[in-house]
């Protein structure tokens, strides 16, 4: 099976109890998502990120084909960071750590994604003509849409 990583690194100009607030609702990822991916949560996670806590989906990330995917919050650490991990979708592995540092100009956001592919050779194929440039896409959305929102 192999791993790939995906690294990003951001400096918001925010309190770290408002780039928490933020990122820990999942109510907020659908505003840092894509519209193509058409992404909706389809269960009621709650306000409060807890470890253990269930967030289901439904997302179109190619050729606008629906997929149910279930992450679960694995690790909180109030403040810090957090670690969600899937349970159900279509990657073989997704670890996703998203962290928080306060700095003298508001807070450095650091996501670090570890995930694999299903389907050996063909997965590996798939990576390299399409999911790691998606992928890449989606957090250059990400980024784009938080220095507008919290930079701008």
């Amino acid at each position: 099976m192999r791993v790939y990583m995906l690294k990003r690194e951001q400096h918001l100009n925010i309190s770290l109890d408002h780039a928490w607030a933020f990122f820990s609702s999942a109510e907020n990822l659908q505003a840092i998502t894509p519209s193509y991916m058409n992404f909706t949560i389809t269960n009621s996670p709650g306000e409060l990120i807890y470890g253990g806590q269930l967030i289901t989906y439904k997302v179109s990330p190619l050729l606008s084909i629906p997929l149910t995917w279930v992450t679960e919050i694995t690790q909180v650490v109030d403040h810090s960071y957090f670690i969600d991990e899937q349970r159900f979708g279509p990657f073989k592995l997704w670890h996703h750590q998203h962290h928080f540092t306060e700095t003298d100009k508001g807070v450095k956001m650091t996501d670090i994604v570890h995930y694999s592919l299903p389907f050996s050779f063909i997965g590996r194929l798939a990576h390299s003509i399409t999911i790691k440039n998606r992928l890449e896409e989606i957090f250059e959305y990400r980024y784009k849409t938080l220095e507008e929102t919290f930079n701008g």
